[in-house]
């Protein structure tokens, strides 16, 4: 595989987690697939993931498995009172 932006033959793939939406409706996708290059710096997802993460979005309910995660504010010395 080479990289879309320069060509280069020696990409790296590596597996990300991100998150979708806010709160209750907050969603993390884990092992995204992400293409790097360490010839440019560009770091990219094809056409075919991005289409799959909106697969994922829209079929949540029947794909995505509820986990309890822990959340923290960045800069504040007492943790969020849970809800």
């Amino acid at each position: 595989m080479k990289c879309d932006f320069c060509g280069n033959q020696e990409v790296q793939i590596r597996k990300v987690a991100r998150t979708y939406g806010k709160g209750e409706d907050l969603l993390v996708i884990e092992n995204i697939p992400v293409i790097s290059c360490p010839h440019c710096g560009e770091s990219y997802l094809t056409a075919e993931t991005l289409h799959e993460i909106e697969r994922i979005k829209s079929n949540r309910q029947s794909l995505a498995v509820a986990r309890f995660v822990e959340v923290a504010n960045f800069g504040e010395e007492n943790p969020p009172v849970a809800v």
